[in-house]
């Protein structure tokens, strides 16, 4: 099987307004020719505007969450193709802040992912542990449980993502050791594979949980770490191209 290219994904949250895109014209200005592939996925506000702004350049434009549904009475909410409308060409799903705020289940998550490759979204799927559990021996268990959970058998053969990131790394200044990280991606790789065969050695597993570019090169070196899901160093260009020349050397 090919490995497959490291995606370095940037996740703003909730942060950005349209003084925002200066920083992402300023990362696509540097990662032509990086052997990485680059994704922002910035608030829902600022698809369309990003998509123009980045047009010609080879960084992707994501989405942060999608509905199940394709229309509907849903106040509030957007839908994959809404998302695709809008110029977004991936999509976090089952973040552990969806999880934990919205309460959202592993079968919810899997009928997300469906939506998203309806719509021809590449779906980057987060799994992740608490201290709680990692501290009781679930780490492993948790983990895999909610690959088989929110992974939808309609992901054979497509393009997606796994993004590790465990919850109590996310915003903390904290990261797991090498060792550890080794140990939930090894594991990670091994439910794709019980799941989808030879194609879940197809899929990057990313880690995510306060990477910054101090400790980039290191995590993104270790064994089954196919890049990086990265929340708040992906706001400013500086530090978000810093990981991307770690992923690349």
């Amino acid at each position: 099987m090919t490995k497959p290219t490291p995606l370095i994904a940037g996740n703003w949250k909730m942060n950005g307004t349209a003084a925002s895109v200066v920083e992402a014209r300023a990362i696509a200005a540097q990662v032509s020719g990086q052997a990485v592939r680059v994704a922002i996925c910035p608030p829902t506000t600022l698809i369309d505007r990003m998509s123009q702004a980045l047009a010609g350049s080879s960084v992707i434009v994501g989405a942060q969450d999608c509905r199940c549904e394709e229309t509907g009475a849903f106040t509030g909410d957007v839908s994959a193709e809404m998302l695709a409308d809008a110029g977004a060409k991936l999509v976090i799903l089952g973040h552990s802040e969806r999880r934990a705020g919205y309460g959202e289940t592993d079968e919810l998550v899997a009928r997300k992912v469906a939506a998203a490759l309806r719509a021809g979204l590449e779906p980057i799927v987060c799994v992740g542990e608490t201290l709680q559990q990692r501290q009781a021996g679930q780490a492993l268990a948790v983990v895999t449980g909610q690959i088989r959970g929110s992974l939808p058998g309609e992901l054979k053969g497509q393009a997606y993502s796994v993004a590790y990131e465990p919850v109590w790394a996310i915003g903390t200044g904290l990261t797991p050791t090498t060792a550890e990280i080794e140990e939930v991606h090894t594991a990670i790789r091994a439910a794709l594979r019980d799941v989808f065969g030879a194609d879940g050695e197809t899929p990057a597993i990313l880690y995510g949980g306060s990477v910054k570019p101090g400790n980039a090169a290191e995590i993104l070196h270790a064994a089954e770490v196919g890049g990086a899901l990265v929340g708040g160093a992906s706001l400013k260009a500086e530090d978000f191209l810093g990981i991307i020349r770690a992923a690349s050397d």
